[in-house]
């Protein structure tokens, strides 16, 4: 067949997703509040972001042009953003001209049904639902038509399918994102921070592994840059998830909540604002002079002045969890290098409220790690990669 027309019908097969997806978006809001309390609002910018990018997959193709797809790919869906995921991943698997099979989050019942549903009439697509992934991961192992795994998780989810790892071509694990850092040099511009921080901190009450958890930044900027914040954290809606006004919903997944309270316990410092009611997480910012190294989702903030900025680049790299880390104004010498070599994901005077979904994804140190086989050898890297460069062999 002529490769041309390989490529057309792919990019044809892209549009009628996006399509599908548009035509259920407000279900699929509406199911996302049901199921974990997520904003309608948030949801239906995910369902428009995905739908855009399965648009524009001619943009992926010299990604994948003389590459050869693996056959089976697998993965399972996280909580968050499982619509974005569908559309990086499984806009990457029609591209590339792989299968992809997918399971859920349990917490997400009603997104995946209708997950379900939008793929169903593609071949490409084979959605499990109602199985446990502890299950779904073992059947992903012993099946030999799997050659390409995603899994996510804490670091003892990813020892365990490392020991599994020769079992496939290749093994992504996208492990805790820790803390994702913000560091404001003495150059920034307060106004663009401190919007940047709160936008980024709080979306979807923190439940994205790339929102904010920690901002260190410079003390001639600091009283500023923290009452800016105080301000518009102000303006933050907390409530019903099906209000169109809503920024942060009812937060109900109890492992998030409950990370947020053994968080509270476990830093010391000045609770600036915020707390949790229940299922309520109010937007938390705490001051403290030594930030712990920790895993952890939802609307928290902790916030940390410096005046040697050598000194706090040292500090920003010294973790375990070396995910995403953004940064405004100017580093000291060698400083953006240290950045780049220890997390997967930087961002230097970063203005955007989602991150982009073309932008390579992926962690470094605890936060991930791929192992891929070559030939009878076995490779690990680790780092931002792009969905679709991934899901085909070349050379």
């Amino acid at each position: 067949m002529n490769p041309q027309r390989n490529v057309q019908a792919a990019l044809d097969e892209s549009a009628e997703l996006a399509e599908r997806i548009l035509s259920r978006k407000l279900d699929l809001a509406e199911a996302a509040a049901m199921d974990a309390g997520f904003p309608v609002r948030i949801t239906m910018i995910e369902a428009d972001l995905s739908i855009r990018h399965l648009q524009t997959m001619e943009e992926e193709v010299e990604w994948v042009e003389g590459g050869v797809p693996y056959g089976t790919v697998a993965a399972i869906f996280p909580y968050d953003a499982s619509v974005i995921m569908l559309a990086r991943l499984g806009g990457g698997a029609i591209l590339s001209g792989n299968r992809l099979r997918f399971s859920f989050s349990s917490w997400t019942p009603r997104t995946a049904r209708l997950l379900g549903e939008i793929t169903k009439p593609f071949e490409t697509f084979q959605s499990v639902l109602g199985r446990d992934n502890r299950e779904f991961g073992h059947q992903c192992v012993v099946d030999k038509s799997v050659r390409v795994l995603f899994i996510s998780g804490s670091s003892a989810v990813g020892e365990t399918y490392r020991q599994h790892h020769k079992a496939f071509d290749k093994l992504f694990f996208a492990g805790p994102g820790g803390m994702p850092v913000v560091v404001v040099f003495a150059d920034a511009d307060p106004e663009t921070v401190s919007r940047f921080i709160v936008r980024r901190a709080f979306i979807n009450g923190g439940q994205y592994c790339t929102t904010l958890k920690k901002a260190l930044i410079h003390k001639s900027l600091y009283g500023t840059v923290r009452d800016r914040i105080l301000e518009l954290t102000r303006q933050i809606k907390v409530g019903d998830p099906f209000d169109i006004d809503t920024d942060i919903g009812p937060i109900k997944v109890e492992r998030t909540i409950n990370l947020l309270g053994q968080t509270i316990d476990k830093c010391k410092g000045s609770l600036l604002c915020g707390g949790i009611d229940g299922k309520w997480a109010y937007p938390m910012i705490m001051e403290m002079d030594d930030v712990p190294d920790l895993e952890l989702f939802g609307p928290f903030l902790a916030m940390k002045s410096f005046d040697d900025s050598e000194k706090i680049v040292r500090e920003a790299i010294r973790t375990r969890y070396g995910f995403l880390l953004s940064y405004f104004g100017t580093p000291p010498e060698g400083g953006a290098e240290a950045f780049r070599e220890n997390f997967g994901m930087v961002y230097s005077d970063p203005d955007f409220l989602f991150l982009p979904l073309r932008f390579p994804f992926g962690g470094k140190k605890a936060s991930g790690w791929i192992l891929e086989r070559k030939g009878e050898e076995w490779k690990q890297r680790d780092g931002g990669f792009l969905y679709s460069r991934e899901l085909v062999r070349k050379g």
